[in-house]
């Protein structure tokens, strides 16, 4: 859409919106929202125990059937004196969107104001997308009802508009029923040939419109990450008048406990703000709500930043114990306001009982509420009240007592909540809550499945081994995932502790495993690698994921924070991870290793290459062309700074801070073709299918040493690690907006990209630099073939439909088992032949 406002006769701001453009520009209310849950009902129990990624078709909720039956084709009012609330303007997204999470049914809707400006009489052609339900009324009347109310599901119809000449009056109204993680938006493409003008009956004139549009889509933080320091923000233009901005930094914790709120004002002329009072607020990566401008000229943006209180790792004790100790202590003093952190104070001897029983409160409405991810909690208030249970009043025992006995354990029992039951994570800590309660309880009833405690745990503890049957034969289908290890470790370190023997043992090797997995991909404490499920705020946090502080104490190096999850309850166990695997994690100096093996039903074969100060990891040939989901498929990782990563991917969305699945960072709208040999990865996208015909690379500008941009080469160096990244269709920075300096563009819809690494000193990354400039690689767009020849080396050669292979003999990952295997060790009986393509003999300096 074109954002500078059109000549027009009034004052009126005006947009014109072309053919296949989409209109954005409206008046929005504030949220209504009410609880919807339905009849209470046991739901078709569809869990096979075969996890995937990306949808699975569990039914229709009790909440989704009663909101069909009730809401679909009632008469609605149309609402016109209601408060505007903001403006949403042009900007990145092609959608009006109001996603986000809710954890209970809850029905959402929203009113929309827009003005239509047409010389004659119209019939105006239209496609309307949405997830929801979309009422249009022109001029007072309603013209379009579209109400498939599918949930996450796009629904499209094309529609027609009958305008008056002059300025048309319309009235929008939206809805759904959120249901947990909620995509909730409508999207207006304008089908016809002749543009439209689109009017904001705003007191503003068409330049204070395009300012505040160019405001709100282009702010950012002014680093990747504000070390012992306040928030800044960064905006392309200045205002041409003071603005007041109201800053909101918010925890994408499950209480999204608002940690700072300020009204600041952003000068006439600037383009920097900075926040002063967002100084000392608890490290970890949080969303930041802005609030632009007042009355009816107000925007709002969600955006994210990252703090953190030191930029090196804290020294560690020596053995687990002591980390453990620590950490627990930490937990105690710093964690995040739910249960975790309550276990770790009673561990830890704390005698503030009024936070402990605050904390366990939240927890036990959390419960009561039923609502999603209420499975997390209940583990670790199982943990705390049968190991410490002596140490809390009977009164608080006795309210944790009723709401275990109330609690729903899985979909064969009633319920009308929207509990997700069918994801590798939430199955086992169902089955794990649905065990350790029955435990606790043994001889009480259960109200939601009216069976005993002692029968719920049978029931539990046979489920259990069918998931650790599906998990030992196939991996995990959430591999290397910083935001759910922590979630398995609730029911593994919960097994591992409190299980009978079999199951006890089967959770210990499953925790191992995952440890190995960990410290296979953890360089300097911060754990990074391809993954089966990513989001932006860990992709982008480094050491500020909740899976950070468990490589921190298991391997004796990293950070910790306020992540609470699990963590409590790791340091609470006797489990200890295999000694080993600190040798794996903490590389020594010269040593270069590669691992292969596999995770998940869906095959995802993993290739890692790491050395002292570098690390390269992929997951290859998982599902090439197909639509991506959240998989993260490279990931560079170096090991100057924790914020030093780099990936390449295919934008699932316009907006850089979205949240759609997969993102504009994470996952990718088309998954490429994949392969990785040793030091070196080569990547094929065909995305002539999808609208973003691009691709791109992040860059951790702020954890770079140096950057390097010669032809389609990226060569960057931070600390001792080097890396390089090519695009057969070339390289541009982009400059301005949302991703200024940390985005690299590749246009055009097949492209071959390269990854390599290396490390070493200053004259290493000179010799690095002309190692990589005299590569010669060449593509075939026609067949889709990179061929990547590097310097007194065998070419590698990568198709679209598979073929990989060194010096014309093919290379094939044979390596489909879970449990990973070395398969290069330089400081070990490596075949002389097998040489590196980047990465120097020497050691890392």
């Amino acid at each position: 859409m074109d954002n500078s406002p059109v000549a027009a006769a009034s004052l009126d701001p005006t947009y014109a919106v072309a053919k296949g453009e989409t209109i954005t520009a409206w008046i929005v209310s504030d949220l209504m929202g009410r609880d919807f849950p339905g009849i209470a009902a046991p739901a078709e129990d569809r869990v096979n125990y075969r996890f995937i990624n990306g949808f699975v078709d569990v039914g229709d909720l009790p909440c989704r059937k009663a909101f069909w039956a009730e809401m679909v084709g009632r008469a609605i009012e149309p609402e016109n004196d209601w408060p505007a609330a903001h403006l949403n303007l042009p900007g990145s997204n092609r959608r009006v969107e109001f996603t986000g999470f809710w954890h209970v049914p809850t029905h959402i809707r929203r009113w929309l104001k827009g003005t239509f400006r047409t010389e004659a009489p119209r019939r105006l052609h239209l496609r309307l997308r949405t997830c929801g339900g979309v009422r249009i009324w022109v001029n007072g009347v309603e013209q379009v009802r579209f109400e498939p109310f599918r949930r996450n599901v796009e629904s499209t119809s094309d529609v027609t508009l009958d305008l008056r000449s002059g300025d048309n009056e319309l009235l929008l109204h939206t809805e759904d029923l959120a249901e947990r993680d909620t995509i909730w938006f409508f999207e207006l493409e304008l089908l016809d040939e002749a543009p439209l003008t689109v009017v904001l009956p705003v007191p503003l004139d068409g330049d204070e419109v395009s300012r505040l549009a160019a405001l709100v889509r282009d702010v950012r933080p002014s680093r990747d990450v504000f070390v012992g320091s306040a928030l800044e923000l960064v905006f392309d233009a200045p205002p041409e008048v003071d603005l007041p901005v109201l800053v909101e930094v918010v925890s994408h914790g499950h209480d999204r406990a608002v940690l700072a709120r300020v009204a600041a004002t952003l000068g006439a002329a600037e383009t920097r703000l900075a926040i002063p009072d967002t100084l000392g607020i608890p490290d970890g990566y949080h969303g930041v709500r802005l609030t632009i401008g007042s009355g009816a000229g107000t925007v709002t943006r969600v955006i994210d930043a990252a703090f953190l209180s030191r930029l090196s790792p804290a020294p560690t004790a020596g053995i687990i114990a002591e980390r453990k100790q620590a950490a627990l202590d930490f937990s105690a003093a710093h964690g995040a306001e739910r249960i975790g952190r309550a276990l770790a104070m009673v561990a830890a001897g704390s005698a503030d009982r009024a936070t402990i029983d605050r904390l366990i409160a939240v927890t036990l409405r959390s419960i009561d509420r039923r609502e999603d991810c209420s499975d997390f909690v209940m583990v670790p208030l199982l943990w705390l009240v049968r190991a410490y249970g002596e140490r809390l009043d009977p009164e608080i025992v006795e309210k944790i007592r009723t709401s275990v006995l109330g609690y729903r354990y899985w979909v064969d029992e009633p319920g009308n909540d929207v509990m997700w039951f069918w994801s590798e994570n939430h199955v086992l800590c169902f089955h794990v809550s649905q065990l350790l309660g029955g435990e606790f309880l043994p001889d009480a009833v259960f109200e939601a499945s009216g069976r005993s405690g002692r029968e719920q745990a049978a029931l539990a503890s046979a489920r259990l081994h069918r998931w650790f049957d599906s998990v030992e034969a196939h991996g995990l289908a959430e591999w290397n995932s910083a935001a759910y290890y922590p979630i398995d470790f609730i029911g593994l370190l919960a097994l591992e502790h409190w299980a009978e023997p079999e199951l006890a043992g089967r959770a210990r090797r499953q925790l191992d495993l995952i440890f190995e997995m960990i410290a296979l991909h953890t360089l300097v404490g911060v754990p990074a690698g391809s993954q089966g499920r990513a989001y932006d705020k860990e992709l982008r946090a480094g050491p500020l994921t909740e899976l950070a502080p468990f490589a921190a104490v298991a391997f004796g190096e990293g950070w910790l924070n306020g992540g609470v999850a699990s963590l409590p309850m790791f340091c609470c166990s006797d489990y200890v991870p295999p000694a080993h695997l600190s040798r794996l994690a903490r590389l020594e100096t010269g040593r270069a290793i590669e691992a292969r093996y596999a995770q998940g039903l869906d095959a995802g074969k993993l290739v890692l290459f790491k050395n002292a100060a570098a690390q390269l990891s992929t997951v290859v040939d998982h599902k090439t062309g197909r639509k991506g989901h959240q998989q993260h498929v490279i990931d560079i990782r170096l090991a100057g700074h924790p914020m030093a990563r780099l990936w390449v991917n295919h934008p699932g969305e316009d907006d850089p801070w979205g949240s759609q699945r997969p993102s504009y960072w994470a996952g990718s709208g088309i998954l490429p073709r994949v392969a990785q040999h040793r030091d070196l990865a080569l990547m094929v996208f065909d995305t002539q299918d999808h609208r973003n015909g691009w691709t791109h690379a992040y860059l951790g500008r702020d954890g770079l040493d140096d950057m390097l941009i010669e032809g389609n080469w990226l060569i960057v160096r931070s600390g001792a690690g080097f890396a390089a990244l090519h695009a057969t269709n070339g390289l541009t920075m982009v400059t301005k907006g949302a991703t200024a300096g940390r985005e690299l563009r590749s246009d055009g819809p097949f492209c071959g990209w390269i990854g390599a690494i290396g490390c070493g000193d200053d004259s290493d990354f000179e010799r690095f630099r002309e190692r990589i400039l005299s590569t010669v690689v060449t593509f075939d767009s026609d067949r889709r073939v990179l061929s990547v020849t590097p310097p007194d080396r065998s070419a590698l050669q990568l198709s679209y439909d598979g073929a990989f292979s060194l010096d014309g003999e093919p290379l094939a990952l044979e390596h489909t088992q879970p449990q990973p295997e070395i398969t290069f060790d330089s400081a070990g009986l490596a075949d002389p032949a097998d040489r590196l393509f980047y990465s120097m003999s020497g050691p890392c300096r």
